[in-house]
């Protein structure tokens, strides 16, 4: 579990007064016995709730984001989240939000941003681990606004990945992986969207100077090199404050 709070509290009551000289011995002794069991356990009578990575992912439709965001947990650890799959798990539950989405993503339209932040709160919440790449999100500034309320924290990092639409369009016709929305007319209908609905996203971030622009055409290697030393930076970073 992410969410971890531990606390330890003690109270010591006096008695009537004719022990007050007694008390006063054992007072002396209690102090010093927990200070000494607080400076060999520093960090463990309190330890504060340990604050998770968060780090974003956003790119067209077809623009390798996914493919990246493999190599990222093998080489650093992190629990994928893709929206995309979580959604498309909830359709196949046949649940009531499953029909909705299934619809919206027909139409080539972003599904309501309560739905995905709960789907995504809900991983993170069953997850041991506190470092998350969350793949094709936020994709409006509904959904930013709305991630940052429910969860409560930014992204330390948000990479785009920056791909020319042609070949986006290509790869996602030669994927083949039977999406309802791998279609011509609903490729391009995404595409639009993206453009219109994302861009004021990676514009936000870009002023908040935590966005990473990856140029994402060449080979999955050549792409994951521009991609490696961000997170190298970072992980050198925690492992020298712990």
């Amino acid at each position: 579990m992410w969410r971890r709070v531990a606390s330890l509290s003690s109270s010591i009551s006096s008695y009537s007064t004719s022990f007050v000289a007694q008390t006063a011995s054992r007072l002396n002794t209690w102090e010093s016995l927990t200070t000494g069991i607080a400076q060999q356990a520093k960090g463990f009578i309190a330890p504060k709730e340990k604050t998770p990575f968060i780090t974003f992912v956003l790119g067209g439709p077809g623009s390798g984001k996914g493919t990246q965001c493999v190599k990222i947990v093998e080489t650093f650890g992190f629990t994928h989240l893709s929206a995309g799959d979580l959604l498309r798990r909830e359709i196949a539950s046949d649940s009531a939000d499953g029909a909705m989405i299934l619809n919206t993503i027909r139409e080539g339209k972003i599904v309501p941003s309560q739905v995905t932040v709960r789907l995504i709160q809900k991983e993170m919440e069953s997850s041991d681990n506190d470092k998350f790449i969350i793949d094709g999100f936020p994709r409006t500034e509904e959904n930013r606004v709305s991630f940052e309320q429910f969860i409560g924290v930014e992204p330390k990092v948000v990479l785009f990945f920056d791909c020319p639409e042609e070949e986006m369009v290509k790869r996602l016709l030669n994927r083949n992986q039977g999406r309802v929305d791998d279609n011509l007319e609903t490729i391009k209908t995404r595409l639009k969207v993206f453009e219109a609905l994302s861009l004021p996203v990676i514009n936000y971030y870009s002023q908040r100077g935590n966005l990473y622009t990856i140029r994402a055409k060449g080979t999955e290697d050549e792409i994951f090199e521009q991609v490696r030393p961000i997170f190298t930076t970072f992980d050198v970073c925690q492992r020298a404050v712990e």
